[in-house]
């Protein structure tokens, strides 16, 4: 059934609420961050903001939510995709670090804010992320399986070769402009792929 014109504005408001808490957590850290903060940035009283999040608790969530939901749809492409090892691998680094050109924001609050969440909080948005890790795994695990890449290969350290190395660049992304993003990807995933040997 199609949304409600009352509905669709209601949805936008609130995207527009978690975007600009996204802004201020980014720039202030969660306990350095208001909602009076995530209120000025739109031009809007604080008290608006209740009828959208009831908490600046909430808003956290839903930004590192979003954070990390945004990489497991974009891996779980990935490795359904009928396309070689190697192009799989240079996507999920696309799929890690192109964020940071589109939703800089919600990834720099989900990488260095989530663990202010409370523990049952915590545990849900850490799920989803293990739930991605086991995804970029699994690229690594059909690719030795296939005989695309080393059989000696081990796809858990692997993963957190690709991972580490991505989670490394984003506070240098946001800082430096020495570099544009699409350069960063195709230099990462070509030392991932084929090393740093000539």
């Amino acid at each position: 059934m199609e949304a409600s014109a009352k509905e669709r504005r209601y949805q936008q408001r609130k995207r527009e609420i978690i975007d600009a808490a996204a802004k201020v957590f980014a720039e202030k850290g969660y306990h350095g961050a208001s909602t009076k903060d995530i209120a000025t940035v739109l031009g809007i009283q604080q008290g608006s903001l209740y009828h959208y999040v009831t908490s600046k608790e909430e808003a956290l969530e839903e930004v590192c939510w979003e954070g990390v939901e945004g990489f497991s749809i974009g891996a779980q492409h990935i490795l359904a995709a009928d396309k070689p090892t190697i192009k799989k691998i240079e996507e999920a680094v696309a799929n890690h670090l192109v964020p940071m050109r589109d939703r800089q924001d919600y990834v720099i609050v989900f990488n260095s804010e989530r663990h202010h969440l409370p523990d049952d909080k915590r545990r849900r948005v850490g799920k989803s992320s293990r739930q991605y890790e086991a995804v970029i795994e699994e690229i690594f695990v059909e690719g030795i399986a296939s005989g695309e890449l080393r059989k000696d290969l081990n796809p858990r350290l692997a993963t957190l070769a690709l991972l580490g190395l991505c989670n490394s660049a984003t506070p240098w992304l946001r800082k430096s402009h020495d570099f544009a993003i699409d350069q960063v990807v195709k230099a990462f995933a070509k030392i991932l792929t084929t090393g740093v040997v000539s």
